[in-house]
């Protein structure tokens, strides 16, 4: 089974998130940390932006050329004693890692973060098949728990506080003494390494995403601040990497620029704690390491991308950055989205894989303020991006009827500038003598949507377009 959608009940989602206390109280948290501590990591590196420009460059470069460098990655694996398997969608990729674990008589699977997994709905489908799927990321973890999705990129229980964590602990955690102290953060997380250090141990297959994956070496790079990626991929007998096409990179040295963009992006770090490069299965003079190393390429949709205006979404590196600075996601938080990626990046990338008419509430839930262009580390233009689906909403008779007729209707004086400006002369006319006194409107006709939040203020003076051409003495 694939992640739910519930993307066309986003207006009911952001309404629920809205009227969630909690929830607001732990995104008001929020709010200033990723951004402040990007702006610190990017400020303290006179190249930053020089930086942006290489990591878009080398993004752009392997998707002109991605089948050349897949090949080229392909070749590599091989060589490095591994081996690469092509998935056209979701149900093809957990057939494939399926078949792969029970080849190996697999009951019990370690999992590194993925959205990728998390995309085709593998848990849940490896547990159909009898096997156990583990999630080792603290984050990941606990969503587990609650059989929720992720509410952020890379901060899968972002929207949890940490009261909610340690009443999960203690509902499952029921072999440990009830009178343990889970006050503090610390205290959960020693409890989480001590559950989860028997699940490495027990683990047969070990399951991780890819931020990277290097033509050159035919290697796959995690980053991780936990250490549980190395715990998952060098344990178990065999190391899986299930990734999208559009990961692969063309050397090490790309790697390494866009790395330097990443973290200090994601989390403001010079670089995370760990960044990890695999190459193939253990060698003969190998202290550690799987005996066996699959990697499964997932398209889902993407190929499909590339020839469209749509193809520079695929640069994304999941750095979560644009969502870091969303005032629509700060005030939501990420369930509301209603599929796997929120914020911005889900904007554009959600309709693109499932289909604007499951999606098309999720380009409008914008304010266009830039910020997400601003701040992306591979200068994806996302604003753009979510007109080019509202124009597609448009043209699939998708947007609302109310909306329609009134594009419509606005489009009729628009075409007919005379009569525009004095319908809107007299409209701003009527608009101030009746806001006089208040000089503000708390409720207009037609306007609920606008007045139920904000006051409008009464218009002063004269238009735009009458002031404008007064000052160019009456000139068109």
């Amino acid at each position: 089974m694939v992640a739910p959608v519930t993307s066309p009940s986003f207006k009911a989602n952001a309404s629920q998130a809205l009227a969630n206390a909690q929830l607001q109280s732990v995104l008001s948290g929020m709010r200033e940390g990723f951004a402040a501590r990007r702006r610190e990591a990017a400020g303290q590196l006179p190249e930053f932006e020089a930086l942006r420009d290489s990591a878009r460059d080398i993004k752009h470069h392997t998707l002109a050329h991605l089948d050349l460098y897949l090949e080229r990655y392909v070749d590599t694996v091989t060589a490095s004693g591994g081996q690469v398997h092509f998935a056209r969608d979701a149900a093809e990729a957990r057939a494939i890692i399926t078949s792969l674990c029970q080849s190996l008589d697999a009951k019990t699977v370690t999992k590194g973060k993925s959205m990728i997994a998390e995309e085709i709905g593998l848990n849940d489908h490896l547990e159909q098949a009898g096997i156990v799927p583990v999630e080792t990321d603290l984050g990941e973890y606990i969503i587990q728990l609650r059989h929720e999705m992720p509410s952020h990129i890379i901060g899968p229980a972002l929207h949890l506080s940490a009261k909610q964590i340690e009443a999960d602990f203690r509902r499952v955690h029921t072999d440990l003494p009830r009178d343990r102290d889970l006050s503090q953060p610390a205290t959960l997380l020693a409890e989480a390494r001590q559950v989860l250090r028997q699940r490495f141990l027990a683990a047969d297959v070990g399951i991780t995403g890819a931020n990277f994956l290097i033509a050159e070496t035919g290697t796959s790079v995690i980053v991780t601040n936990e250490g549980n990626g190395d715990l998952t991929q060098t344990l178990p007998k065999a190391h899986i990497v299930l990734a999208s096409i559009e990961k692969v990179v063309p050397t090490l040295e790309d790697c390494a620029q866009l790395l330097r963009v990443l973290a200090r992006s994601a989390t403001g770090q010079e670089i995370s704690v760990y960044t990890t490069f695999s190459t193939g299965p253990r060698r003969p003079d190998d202290v550690d390491g799987p005996g066996a190393y699959h990697v499964v390429l997932l398209d889902n949709g993407r190929s499909a991308m590339l020839g469209t205006s749509f193809r520079d979404v695929l640069s994304c590196i999941r750095c979560g950055a644009c969502m870091n600075h969303c005032p629509i996601y700060e005030s939501i938080g990420g369930h509301a989205y209603g599929w796997v990626y929120p914020g911005p990046i889900g904007a554009v990338l959600t309709p693109s894989l499932i289909g604007v008419d499951k999606a098309a509430h999720l380009p409008n839930a914008s304010t266009f303020c830039g910020r997400c262009e601003e701040v992306c580390p591979v200068r994806i233009p996302l604003p753009k991006l979510m007109r080019h689906w509202r124009e597609r909403e448009f043209e699939r008779h998708l947007t609302p009827a109310a909306t329609r007729s009134g594009l419509a209707f606005w489009a009729f004086f628009a075409k007919r500038p005379r009569l525009y400006r004095l319908v809107t002369r007299a409209a701003m006319g009527m608009l101030a003598y009746a806001g006089r006194a208040r000089g503000r409107f708390r409720r207009l006709p037609f306007a609920g949507g606008w007045t139920e939040y904000r006051d409008l203020p009464a218009p002063e003076g004269a238009t735009f377009q009458a002031r404008w051409r007064g000052e160019r003495g009456g000139r068109a």
